[in-house]
């Protein structure tokens, strides 16, 4: 599972940091959050800038654009008023081959989606109304991608076409393993052109990216609320610091029971 993120600088240093030298690549008008950078608690939903595959028709050059899409996958089949559920926001490396909504973009349509975090929750109580949130990212610092498919999603009634992604996801390193049993697939920088590549499978890349690599720590619970939106989100917190949860509530059986919860 990869459903909150976090960007820790401007739209233009995002590009730069991986070689794009302005904002150029992003396509004009397909930029609603342009200036919305730094977000430190990105959910999906909202859009970011992903790289996706670009061919020059003329020199046969195969290179890298930068667009901005919408997180939470959507084919051009998809029809939203007709779906129980929102539309995906992560693919399974174990199914992304075989399952109709995300196959097609797998062969031909991937992506990468450059953050410097994200988030996950481990339930450390036994409870899922009081888990403990983590921050994850690189030991170096550094911006990372994620590997990502998109498509683009057309309106019937208005006509305007959106681009949207999906992150994708396999088995925990031994770190992720701790606080949870997915994680997004992370790219090595050697491997973004070949996973944007013309190759229909690039099967091997979709592994756990290596532990020595990565750092986790815990965060505080203000992270749950995509309204809080600071860089205070990334501040290490003592989990022990954090209440347990509140016992389960029993039926009344004297007059001590209306005395006020300790809790």
């Amino acid at each position: 599972m990869c459903g909150r993120v976090c960007v820790t600088t401007t739209l233009e240093g995002l590009l730069a940091a991986f070689g794009f030298n302005s904002l150029d690549g992003v396509e004009e008008g397909d930029d609603p959050l342009n200036g919305k950078l730094p977000r430190w608690n990105g959910a999906p939903g909202q859009y970011y800038p992903i790289f996706i595959r670009q061919d020059d028709e003329e020199t046969g050059v195969i290179g890298r654009r930068a667009v901005m899409a919408q997180w939470g996958l959507m084919p051009a089949w998809f029809d939203p008023s007709k779906s129980k559920n929102p539309p995906p926001i992560n693919a399974r490396c174990e199914t992304i081959k075989s399952q109709p909504m995300f196959r097609s973009a797998y062969k031909s349509r991937r992506c990468l989606m450059p953050i410097h975090g994200y988030f996950e929750w481990h339930d450390i109580y036994g409870t899922k109304k009081n888990k403990q949130p983590y921050a994850i990212g690189l030991k170096s610092g550094e911006p990372f991608c994620l590997a990502g498919i998109w498509e683009v999603w057309r309106d019937r009634e208005t006509g305007l076409e959106r681009r949207t992604f999906a992150v994708v996801t396999c088995g925990p390193n031994e770190m992720m393993a701790e606080i949870h049993d997915r994680m997004p697939v992370i790219l090595h920088r050697e491997d973004y052109a070949r996973w944007l590549s013309a190759e229909p499978d690039p099967e091997d890349l979709m592994v756990p990216y290596p532990s020595e690599l990565m750092t986790k720590w815990p965060i505080g619970r203000k992270v749950g609320n995509v309204a809080n939106n600071t860089p205070d989100i990334l501040d290490p917190e003592d989990p022990q610091a954090a209440p347990p949860p509140k016992p389960p509530k029993g039926p009344k059986s004297g007059p001590d029971d209306d005395q006020p919860s300790l809790f």
